[in-house]
């Protein structure tokens, strides 16, 4: 016998969608993204269905902020790895095809197909801005931003951004991943650790802005 509760269509497509974002970003979405998505006329509509599922045993609410919602029981167990989840459509969710760029070579432009590890599925309403592919995180020097090593950041393609945004740089050889801070004399690469140092980088030295980070889609699951 299941301990499942049993669930109305559109409550089961609402915890579906709380799964499914505590999966790829780390965190359940608000009431007024859950509207959103979901085509509600308020937030308040959101809020009575979230209630009957706190009553059934899916979920926990809590209260004093606005993603205090915790999955309970098989709700949380149902859960699947995130790779799997990319892959999911579920109805009224605005998607987007992202590659996922890996180890780039240098000197070659960082969406070239070669550079490509693989594409994945995810919901446009999750970026500040739409991102145009996702980078694999490595090290802990952005960690006080929330940026972990393993995590796809969401990366817009441009070389429009301002002091103190968190940019995709290549320097060299290398591509990375900090903070921008522009002077007339020279650039500084910021880290989000103070075990890391700042990187200086001089008018002399080659240097290239390839993006500005959107977005972040965590791997593991943060509960």
């Amino acid at each position: 016998m299941s301990d499942s509760p049993k669930l109305t269509p559109r409550q089961q497509e609402i915890l579906e969608l709380i799964q499914k974002t505590i999966a790829t970003t780390g965190a359940p979405p608000t009431r007024a993204e859950i509207s959103n998505i979901l085509g509600f006329k308020s937030a308040n509509a959101a809020e009575e269905h979230l209630k009957a599922l706190a009553r059934k045993g899916a979920i926990e609410l809590v209260s004093g902020t606005s993603r205090g919602i915790r999955l309970k029981g098989t709700s949380r167990s149902a859960l699947r790895p995130s790779s799997d989840l990319f892959s999911l459509a579920l109805p009224g969710l605005a998607q987007l095809s992202l590659p996922l760029i890996g180890r780039v070579a240098a000197g070659s432009p960082i969406l070239a197909q070669e550079h490509v590890d693989r594409t994945y599925h995810v919901e446009s309403s999750l970026f500040s801005e739409q991102p145009d592919y996702l980078l694999r995180v490595r090290g802990m020097s952005m960690r006080d931003a929330g940026i972990m090593d393993g995590d796809l950041l969401a990366v817009k393609a441009t070389k429009e951004v301002r002091n103190g945004q968190i940019v995709v740089a290549r320097l060299g050889e290398e591509v990375t991943v900090k903070r921008l801070r522009k002077s007339a004399n020279m650039i500084e690469l910021l880290p989000e650790n103070p075990d890391y140092q700042t990187i200086v980088v001089l008018p002399e030295e080659p240097f290239d802005i390839e993006g500005l980070a959107v977005g972040l889609i965590r791997n593991t699951l943060l509960m």
